[in-house]
């Protein structure tokens, strides 16, 4: 028997979920294929243990955690807010210019904060699912989840209609 069966399908079949996730986490698409590609190599190496259970959680657990170390080793001061583009004036470009508006958004979050609302409300998780992958309690993502609303909120003040998801 192969170590590896059914490895190969998950990753044909939820891969392009899965680089989403770590773009949303990320904000870059260099440092999102390395997480995606990291937690996979992670996943593999415990294939048999998890492919019976949720793998695509275990694979999003890994990328939440592997992306908050690297901030961690990396220094909470480097941590910037981005400066939302100027708004548009109604026209063909406004859908592009709300995804660019909520991706420079979520990029201004803390990593927990952003974790949170990529995995409620991109992922569609919910609150117990949430605090299952992030490895805390209930209330935690509760908490978060509203700080990260009212974070967004602050800096698209006059982009409230894209609390919800664009990307």
């Amino acid at each position: 028997m192969d170590r590896y069966e059914g490895l190969r399908e998950f990753v044909a079949a939820r891969g392009a979920a899965l680089s989403r996730t770590a773009f949303l986490l990320c904000g870059d698409h260099a440092a999102a294929q390395d997480l995606a590609q990291e937690a996979l190599v992670k996943t593999a190496r415990h294939w048999n243990r998890v492919k019976d259970g949720n793998p695509e959680a275990y694979v999003r657990k890994v990328m939440v955690n592997h992306h908050l170390s690297w901030w961690r080793r990396r220094g909470r001061h480097e941590h910037t807010m981005a400066v939302p583009p100027a708004p548009l004036a109604e026209d063909e470009t406004g859908p592009v210019a709300d995804r660019l508006a909520m991706r420079a958004a979520l990029a201004g979050l803390p990593p927990r904060q952003r974790a949170v609302i990529v995995l409620r409300y991109f992922e569609d998780l919910s609150e117990r699912d949430t605090a299952v992958t992030l490895g805390v309690t209930v209330g935690t993502v509760k908490r978060q989840s509203s700080n990260a609303l009212a974070n967004l909120r602050k800096i698209l003040p006059d982009r409230a209609n894209l609390m919800e998801p664009v990307l």
